[in-house]
């Protein structure tokens, strides 16, 4: 699977990289065509300026010429670096085929305090499973990404599937949402443009929206007849100043207003790209298909009207040129009647643009997740059904380990159940927990997992594994594990939750710690709460003898000839082996 992926890779590097080198040396002779054709015009004005009528041809068409390889030396760059960018995504692809993933993004923004486990199960921060799958780009992208996996959401699961899988296979359109998305100006907030879009309050009265084509109709009759001699310059001349006069009214709030709105238009010329990617690409499931439609507005798809707002802030940044904006306000007052219509822009499509963005960062986010199951063609989708949960999985591997050597292990729990899983340190215990939550996180999401079959009604998942104390709020770890507890507690009075525990009242004595979680447990049960805890507090699995809801299941660790060796395999009953005073001894720790 590995080798047929790198070959893959491979060779789409080696097609990008020829398509790159051939525009770098279309834009090396770009470069070259260009300063010919300026020597050429020069000479030719410089020789010919005795024959002025030719000489002024001459430049004209040089300068005209001059601007056409402009365009298109601009042209090809954005093409090279498209390439490049497409490069670059199977260079990484191939990198991260090798586990070499903890340079990436890794979601620590993301962490949640209060969330049901964000914090224990390594779904996000270093070496996390998000920083291995995210290749998400725009910053609602990657925030869209993580909220999926932190959502709990356990509806259309079915259609998040069909999703993922007509992704999985859509590998240029992926790949060329990517690129383009890498090419986006990401200084800008999205969020916060929308709030300034959403709370504008137009200032240009509606009637430039005709005016100014009634004030240059009128200054070039006036224009005509003055040079005709039909009128005087002071009438020509009172048109031209009246033009300055009505835009100075507003000139202080149009300078405003184009600050604001210029610093935009890179910004929506881009998102005009993405978002013509999806009008243009052809979806078959559900979820994807909604997602489309939300981009279409009447008759004038989303990316066209983007574009139309960008040729608009680009009309309005002319008057930036010092000639050009003195004259087109004086004979056609162009500042108003641009900023008009921008602001009618903005008035129509407030409402849609929110859609729009969502639309962009969902789909930015579910590449990620089609790109994980390209990636993975061995994982296996769950089967998923209704009713009260239940879990049944084969040979279950945890997502982050080396597949090469990962022990899988068979996993059927269903509503009601808990299980007491004991073991020595370094056994599998707490892998295991995260390998179990891993997968309800995958499967909610719509991911297929490291499995061989997984059979799965859906629950929501809560865990308490990592409790840290608190300087800052003066906290102990024992109330902050207390208060974890108190949580999950109250959560599951009203909510279906999994609930995994890890060694849990690791703030207090021993004999203290094994009444509390026998009572938690015993509580636990008596709510038919659903969930596994590890421990190595032996006595704990007792209370397995009074609940026929309650099992015992172990990891075991074998000490033969001095030497210390796991199997990593789920078992059922109670560990007898613990390793602890092995290891100190086996350190030089403590002596024999």
């Amino acid at each position: 699977m590995k080798e047929t992926l790198q070959s893959f890779y491979t060779e789409r590097i080696t097609q990008f990289k020829n398509h790159r080198d051939s525009i770098k040396n279309q834009l090396r002779l770009s470069s070259t065509i260009r300063l010919l054709l300026f020597v050429a015009g020069a000479a030719g004005v410089y020789f010919l300026w005795s024959q002025w009528q030719v000489a002024v041809v001459i430049a004209v068409a040089t300068f005209i010429l001059f601007l056409f390889l402009v365009s298109r030396h601009e042209n090809l760059k954005r093409k090279r670096d498209f390439q490049q960018a497409l490069l670059d995504r199977n260079e990484l692809e191939l990198k991260m085929l090798d586990r070499k993933y903890y340079d990436r993004i890794d979601g620590s923004q993301f962490l949640k305090d209060d969330h049901e486990f964000s914090r224990d199960i390594d779904l996000l921060g270093p070496g996390s499973f998000f920083q291995y799958l995210n290749r998400s780009v725009t910053k609602d992208g990657v925030a869209t990404l993580a909220a999926q996996f932190l959502s709990n959401d356990l509806t259309g699961i079915s259609q998040k599937q069909e999703a993922i899988k007509e992704l999985s296979e859509k590998i240029d359109f992926r790949h060329n949402y990517g690129a383009t998305a890498t090419l986006l100006n990401n200084e800008k907030d999205p969020k916060g443009m929308l709030t300034w879009i959403k709370s504008y309050e137009a200032f240009v009265p509606s009637l430039f929206s005709w005016l100014p084509w009634v004030w240059f109709s009128v200054s070039i009759v006036l224009g005509v007849a003055y040079f005709n001699d039909w009128v005087n310059g002071y009438i020509f001349s009172a048109a031209f100043f009246g033009g300055l006069a009505v835009t100075g009214k507003y000139i202080k709030r149009i300078t405003a207003f184009s600050a604001n709105i210029s610093s935009l238009e890179l910004f929506f010329q881009q998102y005009s790209q993405l978002i013509l990617a999806v009008e243009k690409e052809s979806f078959k499931s559900d979820l994807l298909i909604g997602l489309k439609s939300r981009i279409m507005v009447g008759d004038t798809p989303a990316s066209i009207r983007f574009k139309e707002l960008a040729a608009a802030i680009g009309r309005l940044d002319q008057r930036n040129n010092m000639l050009f904006g003195v004259l087109a306000n004086g004979f056609g007052l162009w500042d108003l009647k641009q900023v008009h219509t921008i602001e009618k822009w903005l008035h129509e499509n407030a409402d849609h643009i929110a859609n729009w963005l969502d639309t962009v960062a969902q789909i930015d986010a579910m590449n990620s997740l089609g790109n994980f199951a390209y990636n993975h063609k061995d994982y296996v989708y769950p089967i998923i059904e209704t009713g009260d949960f239940k879990m049944q999985v084969s040979n279950a591997r945890h997502p982050l380990l080396d597949p090469a050597k990962a022990i899988g292990n068979d996993i059927q729990i269903s509503s009601g159940e808990f299980f007491i899983i004991t073991g020595a340190n370094m056994a599998g215990k707490s892998t295991f927990l995260r390998t179990v939550s891993m997968k309800i996180v995958m499967a909610n999401a719509g991911l297929p997992v490291c499995a061989q079959s997984m059979i799965y009604s859906p629950i929501k998942l809560i865990t308490s594994m990592r409790t840290s104390d608190s300087l800052t709020d003066d906290e102990s770890y024992f109330f902050s594990e207390l208060k974890r507890l108190k949580y999950i507690v109250d959560k599951i009075e009203t909510e279906r939750y999994f609930i995994v525990l890890d060694e849990i009242l690791k703030g207090t004595n021993s004999q203290d710690k094994a009444n509390g979680s026998r009572k938690l447990i015993e509580k636990l049960s008596r709510k038919h709460a659903t969930g596994i805890i590890a421990t190595h507090d032996l006595s704990l699995t007792e209370v397995a003898n009074e609940y026929d809801s309650i099992s015992n299941y172990f990891f075991d660790a074998d000490i033969t000839n001095d030497e210390l060796t796991f199997d990593y395999t789920f078992k059922d009953g109670i560990a007898t082996n613990m390793n602890a005073s092995f290891l100190l001894r086996k350190m030089g720790i403590v002596d024999d």
